[in-house]
């Protein structure tokens, strides 16, 4: 028989952000069915994917997870994790795999852990690229052998369906690769018969926590309740509120479109959703629904190296030197291409000016604008080899540093540097060069669960 109410605590924006002690206690006091987390995110970019290597700190995890797990196990509660170790490859789940063990020996907690891996071999991939199962997202190209030979790791995007399987194998605590943000959240309520749009679009809310409340956070908690038609969000914390802006705003985080959300095997359709003001902080969402594809889908996610990085920070607040900067950058890079001329050297050389356009780049609408007094230059070079970045990167920093132009009055230099020294080496370099979808017949065919009893 299905409860009222599937009850969720959602604890932190992502995994390793920490949450105060007291929201968490307020979370527990209503007597929730899931504790879950989403542990990972693309947006801090593809290193971390493609080096392998988290983008949240060890010992915050684990103070997360410390707390999440104990009060999980010691009250029969189920507690999920999506996308180990921030991207969700092999490496960020033995990473991740590894704290939780040691915070089952240090507490003496005994409980059956479930591992979804959602890195998959590149010989999987080329095959199903020969079958006409691999379809690209716009604006990424059509894939190849070659760009899969050249990706360090690929990771698929899991739905709901894994963490299904893996709850009703008697896992306690379950730890997923790359999964789709609000699965981890939806995926139990979903299993005890309730509605996958509104499962869904809760899911969509608690991933990133207290941030859908007024004052937003994303090191806070927040909790969710799924009815029959419906659910609620409230904050945990006194300081903050729900309302109906806040909530539908954050329903257009990281949208292209604000009524269709995609994800695995289908999309949220968002236009019959009903934003209604409960209590003073509490608000009541009904309306949402998910519409199944013809065929079931997972995103491909994947990362190559490009080479290394150096950077240089540097500013400048000579109005000369900010009106005829473009001309004095273009006159750098030809200086440096010819000096290097005859060495055949493949490299990068981007310069960023915050105080004009080093957020928005091209999109900048001010970027003419006359109010800035000072200009902050990062000089970037990427190249084959580190010490070809580096080489690069000082050639660039010296020749802009004394680059005579028309209307300058000083021969000590043009930069001010905040630092020495003034070059960093950046070390690896990624882009994403897998960003397409993958063709399944069963939507957990592609991810292996393994079972561990702690």
């Amino acid at each position: 028989m299905k409860i009222e109410e599937f009850r969720i605590l959602s604890t932190t924006a992502i995994l390793g952000y920490g949450f105060p002690i007291a929201s968490f206690e307020e979370g527990m006091k209503r007597n929730p069915h899931l504790i879950a987390v989403d542990a990972g995110s693309t947006d801090p970019g593809p290193y971390y994917l493609g080096a392998g290597v988290s983008f949240t700190d060890r010992d915050a995890v684990k103070r997360d997870l410390e707390i999440m797990i104990r009060a999980g196990v010691q009250r029969e509660i189920p507690v999920c994790i999506g996308t180990a170790g921030g991207s969700g490859g092999e490496p960020h789940l033995e990473w991740n795999r590894e704290i939780i063990e040691e915070i089952a020996r240090e507490n003496n907690l005994h409980f059956k852990l479930a591992v979804i891996h959602a890195e998959l071999p590149k010989d999987l991939i080329k095959q199903e690229l020969a079958a006409g199962r691999v379809i690209p997202l716009e604006p990424a190209p059509a894939l190849t052998v070659e760009a899969i030979d050249n990706t360090t790791r690929i990771v698929a995007q899991m739905g709901v369906q894994p963490f299904i399987e893996a709850h009703k194998n008697g896992a306690q605590v379950i730890l997923a690769g790359r999964a789709y943000d609000p699965a981890v959240f939806a995926a139990l309520a979903v299993s005890e018969g309730y509605d996958m749009g509104l499962a869904t679009h809760l899911g969509k809310i608690l991933e990133c926590a207290a941030i859908c409340a007024i004052p937003g956070s994303g090191s806070d908690c927040m909790f969710g309740y799924i009815g029959e038609d419906y659910f609620r969000v409230e904050p945990l914390s006194s300081a903050r509120k729900c309302t109906t802006v806040s909530v539908a705003a954050h329903t257009l985080y990281e949208k292209t479109d604000p009524c269709i959300l995609p994800g695995p095997g289908g999309h949220l359709d968002l236009t019959k959703t009903r934003f209604e003001q409960e209590t003073d902080n509490i608000v009541r969402v009904s309306g949402s629904r998910f519409i199944p594809s013809p065929t079931y889908t997972v995103k491909l996610e994947g990362a190559r190296k490009i080479g290394y990085r150096t950077v240089s920070i540097a500013g400048t607040r000579d109005p000369i030197m900010m009106k005829k900067i473009d001309d004095i950058i273009a006159g750098v890079k030809e200086r440096v291409a010819d000096n290097f001329r005859d060495k055949d050297i493949k490299y990068n050389l981007n310069f960023i000016i915050y105080g004009r356009d080093g957020v928005m780049g091209k999109l900048e609408p001010l970027r003419d604008s006359p109010q800035s007094h000072e200009f902050g230059i990062i000089i970037e070079a990427v190249a084959d080899t580190q010490e070809l970045a580096s080489t690069i990167c000082a050639t660039a920093r010296s020749t802009l540093l004394h680059y005579g132009y028309e209307g300058r009055r000083a021969t000590a230099g043009n930069l001010a540097f905040p630092y020495s020294p003034s070059d960093f080496k950046a070390g690896e370099v990624y882009e994403f060069s897998v960003y397409h979808l993958l063709m399944v017949d069963d939507p957990t065919s592609v991810f292996k669960i393994e079972y561990i009893k702690l």
